[in-house]
């Protein structure tokens, strides 16, 4: 498998039919990350810049430090949920997999196009230890159990924040859109894997008789079909580990819910609410993955925070410190994993070439 490595780079292969999209995906993300900026300055200039460092003060140095720990622990989880989904006889330890999720974390954070990169840069992270394909279909499925986590924790925090609260009917319209969209996306995944729809092998398969991209695909389409296989498979064959990796994806969230309230805790008078705390890590978690082209989720993380804020009656500034406090957060995480693909040899444009392809 290590000789796959070596052949013909996707990112050299002649390019096909997903070249139109990855260029209009480039130019979403762009014109998005400046939308964000906009909103970025916007909620800095009404939230007013005195109010916010005064809280960023206040929460301190010390409080950094926790929020930073907090991370590294969600950061564990996903990890432990990563060994788990890997196929005998190759193993993966925290060794291999915690700089591997932290370089996955700065990918998805860091570039435009982070979503498209973070996976395919945590397998290539691991290649020594296991071949890049088995390294891929792990990662996709332990992907998969996360979406299937979140998608719980994202359809209760939506049903609670639009019932539970006065909200424009508007507003009630377009989360009860989100949830029935996030459902129906749970459904399709559950029958995919339940039918073994080889969506991406076909695919290969077509473009492979047209003549498209035949060096790669050559040996290629043959990989993505044992990715898909080994994707399927794992649920048959590794039926009591399903339980477990949930246990690690729900803890991944649980976490955040207490890196919210920590930070609630530090920045008011009093012991904020559980269920703020709550809503705001559901809202900014389904922030981040509608807005994933966005570097760093700029101005709409804050944009999500401050809604959230303003319906659950924080004080003024709160939300927005958040979110700031968090991005923060971010940063240092992103600038860890930078030093590890550094250390790692690894190169942006290769990653990037994979992850297209």
């Amino acid at each position: 498998m290590d000789q796959h490595i070596s052949r013909e780079d996707p990112a050299t292969a002649k390019p096909g039919i997903n070249a139109r999209h990855i260029g209009r995906l480039k130019a979403a993300s762009i014109l998005l990350t400046a939308a964000g900026i906009g909103l970025f300055v916007y909620f800095i200039y009404t939230t007013g810049v005195d109010e916010l460092i005064d809280g960023i003060v206040r929460f301190g140095w010390t409080g950094f430090a926790v929020v930073a720990g907090l991370f590294f622990l969600r950061i564990l989880v996903r990890a432990g949920a990563w060994n788990l989904s890997v196929y005998e006889p190759y193993r993966l330890g925290y060794r291999d997999t915690v700089p591997a999720v932290i370089i996955g974390e700065a990918m998805s954070s860091l570039i435009p196009l982070g979503i498209l990169i973070s996976g395919t840069a945590k397998a290539v992270a691991v290649r020594q230890r296991v071949p890049l394909v088995s390294g891929l279909s792990s990662v996709a499925t332990e992907n998969l159990f996360y979406s299937l986590v979140t998608s719980i924790f994202l359809i209760l925090g939506a049903v609670i924040f639009a019932r539970g609260f006065e909200l424009d009917p508007g507003w009630v319209w377009a989360i009860d859109v989100i949830i029935v969209g996030i459902v129906a996306v749970v459904v399709f995944l559950v029958v995919m894997v339940i039918r073994q729809w080889h969506f991406a092998s076909e695919l290969c398969e077509k473009l492979y008789r047209r003549g498209i991209a035949r060096g790669w695909l050559e040996n290629g389409r043959l990989d993505v079909r044992l990715f898909e296989n080994m994707i399927y498979g794992f649920y048959r064959r590794y039926p009591r580990r399903f339980l477990p990796i949930c246990g690690f994806e729900a803890a991944y969230h649980i976490i955040g819910i207490a890196e919210v309230w920590y930070v609630l805790y530090r920045l008011g008078d009093a012991f904020p609410s559980l269920l703020n705390s709550f809503l705001l890590e559901s809202v900014s978690r389904l922030v981040t993955i509608m807005f994933k082209l966005i570097p760093f989720v700029i101005g709409v993380d804050e944009a999500g925070a401050q809604f959230v804020g303003d319906t659950v009656g924080l004080a003024a500034g709160v939300a927005v410190t958040l979110a700031l406090i968090r991005k923060g957060r971010i940063l240092f995480w992103t600038a860890i994993g930078i030093l590890f693909i550094v250390k790692r040899g690894l190169r942006l444009p290769s990653l990037a070439g994979r992850a297209e392809a």
